[in-house]
């Protein structure tokens, strides 16, 4: 068995290497690194696989949030809605913008925004929703899409962790996720389900006008050089990247597959576990893509779980350890705990084990065994419980944190990501 790892980027690589080194040579024999063919290229292509009618690229997943936002022409201390359970840029760039956060709790069974928490919060200053498609499954929309229309409010979806992913209405129509709101964005950062080899972003929409403030707003306000029509940032997808992404778009449903091939092989062997609560994938309308592979751990056991996967060099990750609302800079009076037990409930239970397309049967089968003999279900061989030595408790060291779930955006040999 090969060394697990949370993420598997140099096996992905290698079975793409060719492609990928020819079109990065590519873009250093033409020189143009700046706004290249290649960028043009991939911005058509995600526009066909996402049945979008604009694809804008940016930076990095952060300012495609950013940029969502400013070109919707919000004004400070109008109100956005989104979820407690997630990465902090989801509010980070409300806050830059004056905007006023405004956080609600989540669905216990898919970790994503709850609609009818959505629907007790809206009152005359808010403006926007913004659902974010956790760990790879997508939030539910059609009742978002809803409780927009009928308070007219936009939605920004936050789709980092699901693209590829297919909502499925009521109706029968299908969407990837991205493309179902006013705008959508991701994030390239190399873990993601679709990722570059550094950082980038895109935005996504249907509506023309909103594509042609968004294409101002990436480059400077700029639509004729040196003509400033709108306030700006400076936001681009560079040459190179695009060049990498085009290539593994076309993976990408492969990819995918290959995620929910092991999601399967994961539940197979820890369903019988009644310490364990499984990501709920069943729901028909959510096709779900698994960017993580998060599971809840009872009984208090999961920081006492994740010391034993670390002693047997299992990568994993906790997303997320602390509530939104209780962080320092998002701390606000108006926000009751008990307003948000699902939240605080989560972020006490779980944890991410390894996932990525190349993920091997024999490493699940690993990782499973230790975590079934951990949490003392049955050995089937025997019939005898597995008891478990005591394990002390490392979680707070500086060495634990560097080593399996670092505070600070960086991939350790293809291992572990903060998500935007």
């Amino acid at each position: 068995m090969k060394r697990i790892q949370m993420v598997d980027l140099q096996s992905q690589y290698n079975q793409i290497k060719s492609e990928i080194d020819n079109s990065v040579i590519d873009v250093m024999g033409n020189a143009t690194f700046i706004n290249g063919p290649s960028v043009k290229s991939f911005q058509k292509n995600l526009e066909a696989y996402l049945n979008v009618k604009n694809v804008i690229p940016c930076a990095n997943g952060t300012d495609a949030l950013q940029i969502a936002m400013m070109a919707l022409d919000l004004q400070p201390g109008d109100e956005v809605i989104t979820t407690d359970f997630t990465f902090a840029s989801t509010v980070e760039v409300i806050a830059l913008l004056k905007l006023t956060p405004v956080l609600v709790d989540i669905e216990a069974d898919t970790y994503n925004i709850d609609p009818q928490k959505i629907k007790k919060v809206i009152n005359s200053k808010t403006k926007a929703i913004v659902p974010v498609h956790l760990f790879g499954q997508p939030a539910n929309m059609s009742d978002i899409m809803k409780i927009a229309d009928d308070n007219q409010l936009f939605v920004i979806e936050d789709n980092a962790q699901a693209l590829g992913s297919e909502y499925k209405f009521k109706h029968g129509k299908s969407l990837k996720t991205g493309g179902i709101g006013h705008i959508g964005t991701t994030s390239f950062f190399p873990s993601k389900n679709l990722g570059c080899y550094g950082d980038g972003g895109a935005i996504f929409t249907n509506d023309y006008d909103l594509a042609h403030k968004l294409r101002g707003i990436v480059n400077h306000g700029m639509y004729q050089r040196y003509h400033h029509d709108v306030v700006g940032v400076n936001s681009r997808l560079d040459s190179i990247q695009a060049s990498i992404l085009d290539i593994k778009l076309k993976h990408l449903d492969e990819y995918n597959l290959s995620r929910r091939k092991s999601a399967i092989s994961y539940v197979e062997k820890l369903k019988s576990n009644k310490n364990i609560i499984l990501p709920n994938f069943s729901i028909k309308q959510m096709e779900h893509v698994f960017h993580q592979f998060t599971i809840r751990i009872l009984n208090n056991k999961r920081d006492e779980l994740a010391n034993y996967l670390s002693d047997n060099q299992i990568p994993f990750g906790i997303y997320y350890p602390i509530p939104l609302h209780t962080q320092k800079a998002y701390q606000n009076s108006k926000y009751v705990d008990e307003d948000f037990p699902n939240t605080n409930l989560l972020s006490k239970q779980v944890i991410s084990l390894p996932m990525h397309s190349e993920l091997e049967e024999d490493q699940i089968s690993f990782i499973c065994e230790k975590i079934n003999g951990f949490l003392n279900i049955l050995d089937p061989k025997n019939g005898q419980k597995h008891v478990q030595k005591p394990v002390q408790n490392r979680l707070k060291s500086n060495h634990f944190h560097l080593r399996v779930h670092p505070a600070v955006p960086m991939v350790l040999q293809g291992g572990t990501e903060v998500p935007k």
